[in-house]
This record gives structure tokens, C-alpha cells and sequence, in this order.
């Protein structure tokens, strides 16, 4: 997300935004944010409308990862920006107790598997496949050959 994006999320102004990124360099390694080139601004304004105002500023735009996105709610500290990092943090922890949910359930039904073994075997193939991710299909235009 560029800084002036994040700049109404947060409810700071940019330039605001933007003094405290420079004043706290060292959060913000590379692949929490990088300044766009003028190529790139030239670019991500054509693609994006909403960001016409940024065509004619005077500096390049930041844009950040999510982890500088975080990294800027904690740096800010305006009132949304500290809401928005506080259901960030919330949202790993769901993450983090769904993972876990789910290697607890592959656990049991290794278990349950053991114990069972021919009788349910077909029932434990389709669980297993059930909880395998999607396989993700390549974007292919046109016809296909194999």
C-alpha cells in the first residue's frame, strides 16, 4: 500500500506519516518499504485513479508491505492506527490457533487411523484429501496442450 492510502486508514495526514518513517529508518528494513521511482509513480497512477494528487507531488511515494503497514501503526499512534494494529495482531492469533487446530485434528485422525486400518481406510483418504489446500490452477489464456 503506498503512504497516502495508509494515510486515511490510519487517519494521519501523509506528510505526518512520512516524518515519522523518516524518523524511525531502522523499523522499516526493505521489504517493510521501499520509495517509488518516478517511473513506478507514473505507473501506479495511470493504473489507479484515486491517487491523481499524488501525479504532482513534490516527493515519491512510500509503499509498504504488510509488515510495514503494521510496522507504521506503531509508529504513528493515532487512534485508528493503533485499532488497526491491535486487530492485526488479532488476526495472527487466529491464524496462529487455527494452524494449531488443524495439526491437532491431523494428530487424531493419524490415531484414529492406526487403530482402524482397513475398515476406514477409504474414509481417511477422503478426510485427508478434504484438508489438503487447493491446488492453485496457473492463469492460462487460450487453449491448453498437456
Amino acid at each position: 500500500m503506498l503512504d497516502a492510502d495508509l494515510a486515511v486508514v490510519y487517519g494521519a495526514p501523509t506528510k505526518r506519516l512520512n516524518e515519522q518513517v523518516r524518523r524511525n529508518l531502522e523499523r522499516f528494513p526493505e521489504d517493510f518499504m521501499f520509495q517509488l521511482t518516478e517511473k513506478e509513480r507514473t505507473e501506479v497512477v495511470a493504473i489507479c485513479d484515486h491517487l491523481k494528487k499524488v501525479k504532482y507531488s513534490a516527493t515519491l511515494p512510500y509503499a509498504f508491505s504488510e509488515y510495514g503497514a503494521l510496522m507504521l501503526a506503531n509508529v504513528i499512534k493515532s487512534p485508528r492506527a493503533v485499532q488497526a494494529s491491535i486487530q492485526v495482531v488479532r488476526a495472527f492469533i487466529k491464524i496462529r490457533k487455527f494452524v494449531l487446530d488443524h495439526n491437532a485434528l491431523a494428530r487424531k485422525l493419524e490415531i484414529l487411523e492406526k487403530k482402524y486400518d482397513r475398515q476406514f481406510k477409504v474414509v481417511f483418504e477422503a478426510i485427508r484429501e478434504l484438508m489438503m489446500p487447493p491446488v492453485k490452477d496457473s492463469n492460462h489464456i487460450g487453449f491448453q496442450t498437456k
